[in-house]
């Protein structure tokens, strides 16, 4: 892979469910040390592109390629040993287990080399996971599952993590909280982090580049600065969104 390409390049990409398509022919980039944040209305596609580079569901026609590998086809499962990390949308950890096994289920991809080392910078980055640690995961309050479902991807030490809705449902302070935990992983350990969000304002203010969808398609892309300001994508998205 030169240094030029991107680390994920999706091209062409047309996913269905049944008849129906939800993807409508999906061109993106993410460079490395890259955050890259796609935003629309809800049922844009938004997810639905996160879950195709994730290979459930599989694209139809186009490609996705990452790290110069094209994995297009391949199953989750291997995709996820690529140095792809997902935290999905609805959290979805595991509630029976405690914080601390959540935790050491996101690691068995790394091994257990440096599961101590990540997990005291997964209880850095937010600290009340370490609180809870012994705690069931289904007992935690929303924003302690999301903080939970970002460590655990963490856990797999990810080049690239992708974040889906991770703001959905949150009170403001805890989307701050979540917000800067992200740009703390990007400043810091450069990791690259695709970020799927309705919470425009929030994730076009992180981000360095911007995507908006509309129905299955791309409909403009720029820096986070340049789509804050574009007056389409305020009074589509912006409006009452400054949380």
């Amino acid at each position: 892979m030169s240094a030029t390409e991107p680390l994920l390049k999706v091209r062409g990409v047309e996913t269905y469910y049944g008849k129906i398509i939800a993807l409508k022919g999906v061109d993106l980039d993410v460079f490395e040390g890259e955050i890259v944040t796609l935003i629309g209305a809800n049922g844009a596609g938004k997810s639905t592109l996160m879950m195709t580079v994730c290979g459930t569901p599989q694209a139809r026609n186009g490609s996705i390629v990452y790290a110069g590998e094209d994995i297009t086809l391949k199953p989750t499962y291997e995709i996820m040993r690529t140095g792809i990390a997902q935290s999905p949308e609805g959290r979805r950890i595991f509630p029976r287990m405690s914080v601390l096994e959540n935790l050491m289920m996101g690691g068995m991809v790394a091994g257990n080399d440096h599961f101590e080392d990540d997990l005291k910078k997964a209880f850095d980055l937010f600290p009340r996971l370490r609180e809870r640690k012994n705690q069931r995961g289904g007992t935690l309050s929303g924003g302690e599952q999301q903080m939970l479902a970002i460590a655990r991807a963490l856990m797999s030490r990810p080049r690239l993590l992708l974040l889906d809705e991770p703001s959905l449902g949150l009170a403001p302070i805890i989307v701050k909280q979540i917000f800067e935990a992200i740009n703390e992983l990007n400043k810091n350990d450069g990791l690259t982090v695709f970020l799927v969000e309705q919470n425009a304002y929030h994730a076009l203010k992180l981000a360095h580049r911007g995507y908006v969808m509309v129905n299955g398609v791309i409909t403009m892309t720029g820096t986070g600065k340049e789509l804050l300001s574009r007056e389409e994508v305020k009074a589509a998205y912006l409006e009452g969104g400054r949380h």
